[in-house]
Parts: structure tokens; sequence; C-alpha cells
């Protein structure tokens, strides 16, 4: 089942138009699987489910907080259907780093970054991809 967010307008980062087949609507365009959703641009990642979630696969969340134009202050992590928490070790590095994590179901985390980009914070999301 796809759900279909609110349309808002945003400069910069676009927003989340929906999530939900496997995938998400930014856009107007559907990206199949998992993603990044990073200042810099909207990438694949090959997680699945949160067992897949490791420190190295938000590698780019990190080097997108060391900079300056792209810096990130709270990174959102969609944790599929259900929410969840990974073993502690796969954020220290990032709040190691000043970048906040917050850990919620993926239609939550896909709803508070609308949230935080029409607030025009310096957000980035992790998203898995939900049936």
């Amino acid at each position: 089942m796809s759900i279909r967010l609110e349309e808002l307008v945003f400069s910069g980062q676009p927003p989340v138009d929906g999530y939900g087949d496997g995938g998400f609507r930014i856009q107007g365009t559907f990206h199949e699987g998992s993603l990044l959703l990073l200042p810099s641009g909207i990438l694949p990642w090959g997680i699945a489910d949160l067992g897949g979630l490791t420190a190295e696969s938000l590698a780019p969340v990190r080097e997108a907080g060391a900079s300056g134009s792209n810096a990130v202050d709270v990174l959102l992590i969609g944790t599929g259907a259900r929410i969840a928490r990974p073993a502690p070790d796969v954020v220290a590095d990032l709040e190691a780093q000043g970048i906040g994590v917050e850990f919620m179901d993926t239609g939550a985390a896909c709803r508070t970054y609308n949230v935080l980009l029409s607030e025009a914070r310096r957000v980035a999301a992790a998203l898995i991809a939900v049936a």
C-alpha cells in the first residue's frame, strides 16, 4: 500500500511525497528500495532491514556531516514498518561528530523529515523501504 504525504513547496532538499510499495516518491519520481536523503542528494541505500544497518552503511551521512554546505545536524533513521533500535555502536560515530540520531518507523521518519525541511533544518534521512 502506497501512502501519499501532503504536498508542500520547499527550497533546497526535496521532501518525500509518498512511501510504500517497496520505495519512495520524491519530486514525482518513484525510487525503489531504501534511500539515504542527504543535503547533497538522494542515494540508493542497500539496507533491506534493520539487521543490515551498520556504521559503514551510514558512512555517507558521516561524510556529509563533515562538509560545510552539506552539513547535517540530525539524522532520522526510518527502521521499516515498526520502530526498532540498532546496536549502540552503529550511531556512536555520528553522535561523536555532533550529529543527532533519531529512530522511528519509516512513515514517521518521512513525515518528520518533511517537517524539519520546512523549518530549514539541516536534516538527513536513512529510510528502510516498506511494502
